[in-house]
């Protein structure tokens, strides 16, 4: 963090950050770091934006990757520039459908998939 206000983006007002909730992703991790006075010039010129617990960006790249895997690179690939066109084709395809990411994973689903793993309710 310190980079970035002191040298990737020192002429900025503000620098926002889209961070998951990782609990290293917060003002008072600064404070674990460096002085008071230095974590707090440093967190002055951030304004932290959390992605959803549940929902996350981080997420959604997995699941997309997940996607890919399955969808293009289940076979073997010649070459780098084969593999580069056949993931930009899947890519424009994706683009084509509007492709997202749908959140249907439930805690009832949770319990009902993963049984074994919960304790009995009744």
């Amino acid at each position: 963090m310190k980079n970035l206000v002191d040298v990737c983006y020192r002429d900025a007002d503000v620098i926002r950050l889209v961070v998951d909730n990782l609990n290293i992703h917060t003002p008072s991790a600064l404070y674990e770091v460096f002085p008071p006075e230095e974590a707090r010039r440093i967190i002055q010129k951030l304004e932290f934006h959390y992605t959803p617990k549940h929902a996350s960006w981080l997420n959604q790249v997995e699941i997309e990757l997940s996607v890919l895997s399955r969808q293009c690179l289940e076979r073997r690939i010649p070459n780098a520039e084969t593999l580069t066109s056949e993931i930009a084709a899947w890519e424009k395809q994706r683009n084509q459908q509007k492709a997202s990411v749908y959140w249907a994973f439930q805690t009832k689903d949770a319990r009902r998939k993963m049984q074994r793993l919960y304790p009995s309710l009744t």
